[in-house]
This record gives structure tokens, C-alpha cells and sequence, in this order.
């Protein structure tokens, strides 16, 4: 945790979860893991990736994901984005162009970095935020989901008029904490490949999500990720 850096106005949010009781039990477990020679993703400068590039008071989205890619050089601490020399795309990716392409005619399909959302207020939040390399859902239970539950109620609690893009089961189950009548929740299947023709596709949350904003005199979230 000493090499982490938490940008100021989440720190203010959260500075007394780092010496609660499950940040230390956290913290503890991922210094074993280091120790016995894992490889954790992303590197830990990038643990808290989603909270330095969109400050509490800018958002205006949360995407919640599950866990980081757990494949080495995919995972940059943004959930469902990707470093940009990343090729082929994560299917799940795959699928959210496809969607957006589909909702609003924006072909993202060169690219699946996804900062100049983020940068935009979009807080693409995983619900944990390690990983074992190769190993997917490793560092689930040890910490992580009640710090981001943390952040789910802080934004609902303090903030107005936000939309949280719940995708799968694993994410709903976050929309307990959210006030519906204060909030915009979209839900659907997850965009994996095994489920998103359950009803990700043409579920549309990228026109409600604009539609949403601009209702509330929110300037809406350009989706169009730049050509390099």
C-alpha cells in the first residue's frame, strides 16, 4: 500500500479505510502473495487507476467490473479497458463496441483504451482491484469488495443524478446500496460471450446513459474513443 497514491478528493472520502480492520487484512494478504513470488495485476501504481483519473466531484457514470484482466499487459486498473497495443481486443470488449455500435452508431472497434471516458467522469470502478496473473477471481473475499462497496455509498449518498452501468449478476448485486429515486441504474447481462446475447445486446445503456445526463442538464459522455 506505501506505493500506492490516492488522488485528494477520494483520499478525503476514504483515508480512514486504510487502517480499518479489511484494508489491513488486505493489505497483509497481498504482501504474502508478493512474497511467495506472485505476480499481482496491474502493477501497484495502478490499484486505484479508476479513482486518479475521474476526482468524486467529476463523475458522472460508474461501470462496474468484476476483477482486473488477469491476462499480463491487458489490465491498467480501468474496468473493461485495456492498455492501447492490446490486440486482439477481450472478448467482453468485443462486445461492448459491438453494443455501442449497435446503440448509437460509434464504431470503437479500433480500440479499447478506455481513459478518455474515464477522463470524461466516467469511474470505470472493478469491484476488485488485484489479481493474480493468469488466474481470474483470485483475490476475490479478501478485502477489496467492501472498500469498493465504500465507494458505491459514498457517490450515492453524496452525489445526485448519476448512472451506474450494472453489467451480470456479479455487479448487481452493488445496486443494493443504490437509491433509485436519486439515480439512474441500468442493468443487463454481462457482456461476456456467454451471456450477452441473454440481453446485453440491445440493452442500449449508452443512449440511456446520455439521454439520462442531458435530461439533468449534464453534458453526456462522448463514447467516441480517439484513432491513434
Amino acid at each position: 500500500m506505501s506505493e500506492v497514491k490516492l488522488e485528494a478528493s477520494w483520499l478525503k472520502q476514504l483515508e480512514a479505510l486504510f487502517i480499518a480492520e479489511p484494508m489491513q487484512k488486505l493489505k497483509a494478504f497481498l504482501l504474502a502473495e508478493k512474497q511467495a513470488g506472485k505476480t499481482i495485476l496491474p502493477n501497484a501504481n495502478l490499484w486505484f487507476n479508476a479513482l486518479n483519473t475521474t476526482p468524486f466531484e467529476q463523475v458522472k457514470v460508474v461501470i462496474l467490473g468484476q476483477d482486473p484482466y488477469p491476462t499480463p499487459g491487458h489490465a491498467h486498473g480501468l474496468s473493461f479497458s485495456v492498455l492501447p497495443d492490446v490486440r486482439p481486443l477481450p472478448k467482453s470488449l468485443q462486445n461492448i463496441n459491438k453494443e455501442l455500435l449497435d446503440d448509437m452508431g460509434i464504431d470503437n472497434r479500433h480500440s479499447g483504451h478506455l481513459l478518455p471516458w474515464a477522463q470524461q467522469g466516467v469511474l470505470l470502478l472493478n469491484s476488485v482491484l488485484t489479481v493474480e496473473a493468469n488466474k481470474a477471481n483470485s483475490h476475490q473475499n479478501q478485502g477489496w469488495e467492501s472498500f469498493t462497496d465504500q465507494i458505491i455509498k459514498k457517490l450515492n449518498d453524496q452525489r445526485e443524478n448519476l448512472v451506474f452501468i450494472l453489467w451480470g449478476g456479479y455487479a448487481q448485486k452493488k445496486g443494493a446500496l443504490i437509491n433509485r429515486q436519486k439515480h439512474l441504474v441500468i442493468t443487463s447481462p454481462h457482456p461476456s460471450p456467454l451471456s450477452a446475447y441473454r440481453g446485453f445486446f440491445g440493452s442500449q445503456p449508452f443512449s440511456k446513459t446520455n439521454q439520462y445526463l442531458t435530461e439533468h442538464k449534464i453534458i453526456p459522455i462522448d463514447w467516441q474513443l480517439p484513432i491513434n
